[in-house]
């Protein structure tokens, strides 16, 4: 998808922001991808608004270049206080980082948006130390089930199975480009306090898959699950899955 075409930059923050207990969480999570100690320059790979960049950068004590292709996310980004964050607008397929000059890669619901996966994630390879490690969080095809607002949004599914690789394809990818997998687990996370929300967060329409409905589809949807949360008690929480994964540079 070519973010700079349509609106979903302004609206990301909007749509996909965290609490600060849930980002608190995935920091770490993180955490365990690799060693603080030895983190002194992270990636933020396709990091969009940079919702991580900041915190990666205040969290592991660490220089972080956000890399996005995006001109329009670089911009909502740039409006974040970001005094360990240098942001750049380039492709995973042409990192503009010198051989072995990184720690820690980190990718949050990018993967899928590689034009040529196998070739990003040799340039990964290339720019990481040796020992070096990606740390991902991704959508997969095994956890389709999983997302909260599928029932709503009937075509949703064949989208995402269009569009998101399996675990394993995932994995083999990675090992293709010179990986190691040394740890991947399904982390539960709180995407909104209450359905109601997570409704609004969904109309924000800062959803990749989403945005790939046609307007009377998403309308549809959206009255579907706005009539669910109408019915759930506000102190039910919307939780989803989310594949974490680290791999080692071999």
């Amino acid at each position: 998808m070519d973010y700079d075409k349509g609106n979903i930059p302004a609206s990301y923050d909007a749509g996909r922001g965290y609490s600060a207990a849930t980002l608190a969480m995935w920091l770490e999570r993180i955490s365990k991808c690799a060693p603080r100690e030895r983190l002194r320059t992270i990636v933020d790979l396709g990091c969009g608004t940079g919702r991580y960049s900041t915190p990666l950068a205040n969290h592991f004590d660490a220089e972080v270049v956000a890399i996005d292709r995006s001109a329009k996310m670089l911009a909502e980004a740039r409006k974040k206080d970001a005094p360990r964050v240098r942001y750049v607008r380039a492709s995973g397929a042409a990192l503009p980082l010198r051989d072995g000059s990184v720690d820690m890669i980190f990718m949050s619901m990018v993967f899928h948006h590689f034009e040529n996966p196998l070739h990003a994630m040799r340039e990964c390879h290339r720019v990481l130390r040796a020992g070096g490690t990606v740390c991902l969080r991704a959508a997969t095809t095994d956890r389709i089930g999983t997302y909260p607002y599928v029932p709503f949004f009937a075509r949703s599914r064949s989208i995402h199975k269009a569009t998101i690789q399996s675990q394993s394809r995932i994995e083999a990818i990675f090992r293709a480009a010179g990986f190691e997998l040394s740890r991947h687990e399904l982390v539960r996370h709180e995407v909104a306090s209450n359905w109601r929300i997570y409704a609004d967060k969904i109309a924000a329409g800062a959803d990749s898959i989403l945005a790939q409905l046609a307007e009377d589809e998403f309308s549809e949807g959206m009255a579907l699950l706005r009539r669910h949360a109408q019915a759930r008690p506000l102190s039910e929480p919307v939780v989803e899955v989310v594949d974490l994964f680290s791999f080692r540079r071999s």
